[in-house]
């Protein structure tokens, strides 16, 4: 007599919760991918306006004949390129892409996300050629002219209102770190830029308070904006490359509060020595140092996470990027809590040292866990595997020594910068030669930067254009060996 097995139950809770995911997925793939598009190619121009203005840093003759391409226009562009466009655009796609997973819900009502995107894109063209035909506006972050925000708001709007509507539908009780910093970044964002353009433009206030506020804007635009998002798509990440659950839940709850009430705080320490009350400057000190707190709580988390798992960075282009972007985090928060001292401030101050450390938070930290998302991301809604592992080894040796080779550059040549700009036997003349070979080898790193950035385009392009083998499971593009042969 023949003995039927039974059925193994999960098997079935596998086979459902795949189908579950890839409903989810085809729910939300037109809109996600549309912001990733549109974070790519802004990404794109961006890198060749911000190597131009490098360029002019160390031949200023450079593109003279060109109004339009003159620094200060190259380098502002370059700033609304890669902030409201990539990195805000990639925070978006994440933001959609990652709720509704975590949610187990699918996306609802996309055509008006559609509208969204189609709103951003044209803030961020207006910005972008705007600023380059001469409507910019002298205040960093914020230099698109006044006839881009409105676009900016709106959109804003419609992803904020998305993003918690997904939440609110979730059919997953259990609420995760990731959703947590997302839910944050969506409330702390339109507050942020609300605020700034009110006080600044709209109806203006007087004095000194308008660098307070700029300088609250610029750092938080980092802190509660890319920065949560990043740590969040870190935290779903690591654990799915890897198969396993995050060290502590509990710790990683910690450093989600440590963040939101202590980061606010930061960013007056950039206006040390300037006509601002006292106590603001302390607050800013002391918040800073308090953010030593949610960075270790990070840092912690995602290194006993990863502990006994750091051979699979051979294998995985997404795990690759997010622990060198998780890395980075930990070295920028650590370098800018330092920063805030005074002693360390009276030096850094003017230089080229704060545009490294500018670069550590923004490229080395959020760009490249943006890098490991899509990465990840792209296949699961496509249906098809990266075409090339020659390209995506280009991005991540581009991205990485380029971005090493930046910092390292403008740290050394700014900290030195600052010692002798305090110096009053020093005459300027020499500074400007000193700096030179510094300036050059920062040109050099974007070569090297935008060298991937194109061979990332050219790959994201491939993929959405139907090139790759169609995507199994498992993970992305690399394998372990004993999985290739299995």
């Amino acid at each position: 007599m023949a003995v039927i097995a039974a059925p193994d139950p999960r098997q079935y809770d596998r086979a459902k919760s795949a189908a579950e995911r890839a409903a989810i997925d085809a729910s939300c793939r037109g809109p996600v991918l549309f912001f990733a598009s549109s974070a790519v190619l802004w990404l794109v121009i961006g890198s060749m306006l911000a190597l131009i203005a490098s360029i002019k840093l160390h031949s200023p003759y450079f593109l003279t004949g060109t109004a339009e391409l003159t620094f200060g226009r190259a380098r502002m562009a370059h700033l609304q390129s890669v902030g409201i466009g990539w990195a805000s655009l990639a925070s978006v796609t994440a933001c959609l892409w990652l709720m509704c997973r975590l949610s187990r819900a699918e996306l609802i009502y996309p055509k008006m996300l559609y509208l969204a995107g189609a709103l951003w894109n044209v803030g961020v063209f207006f910005a972008v050629f705007g600023i380059l035909f001469g409507d910019g506006q002298s205040v960093e972050w914020l230099d698109a002219p006044p006839y881009a925000p409105p676009f900016f708001v709106a959109a804003l709007g419609l992803v904020s209102a998305w993003t918690v509507a997904t939440f609110r539908r979730r059919r997953e009780l259990h609420v995760y770190v990731t959703q947590w910093y997302i839910l944050g970044a969506v409330f702390w964002f339109p507050w942020l830029y609300l605020v700034a353009q009110f006080i600044i433009f709209w109806v203006p206030v007087a004095g000194v308070v308008q660098p307070i506020v700029n300088w609250w804007f610029g750092h938080n635009v980092l802190g509660l904006w890319f920065t949560p998002v990043a740590v969040g798509t870190a935290y779903y990440l690591i654990p799915k490359i890897i198969g396993r659950p995050v060290h502590s839940y509990y710790l990683s709850i910690i450093g989600f509060w440590a963040l939101a009430l202590f980061y606010s705080w930061a960013g007056m320490h950039h206006l040390i020595g300037g006509p601002i009350p006292a106590w603001l400057a302390t607050a800013s000190t002391v918040g800073s140092m308090m953010m030593f707190i949610p960075v270790i709580a990070v840092a912690i988390n995602h290194h006993m996470t990863m502990l006994g798992h750091f051979h699979r960075l051979r294998y995985s282009p997404a795990l690759r990027f997010t622990v060198f972007g998780s890395i980075a985090y930990t070295m920028a928060s650590f370098q800018g809590s330092l920063m805030a001292l005074k002693g360390v401030s009276e030096t850094a101050h003017f230089t080229h040292y704060i545009v490294a450390h500018a670069h550590l938070g923004a490229y080395a930290f959020v760009t490249m866990i943006f890098f490991g998302l899509f990465y990840y991301m792209v296949p699961r809604l496509t249906g098809r595997e990266w075409a090339s592992s020659t390209l995506i080894r280009i991005h991540f040796w581009g991205t990485a020594v380029g971005i090493t080779t930046y910092f390292v550059a403008l740290s050394i040549g700014g900290w030195w910068q600052g010692r002798m700009l305090n110096n009053p036997d020093v005459p300027f003349a020499k500074i400007v030669l000193y700096l030179q070979p510094h300036l050059f080898a920062r040109s050099i790193a974007g070569v090297l930067l935008t060298t991937g950035h194109i061979a990332f385009a050219i790959s994201f392009v491939m993929n959405l254009s139907g090139w790759g083998k169609q995507r199994s499971g498992g993970p992305t593009f690399f394998v372990e060996p004993a999985t290739r042969k299995a």
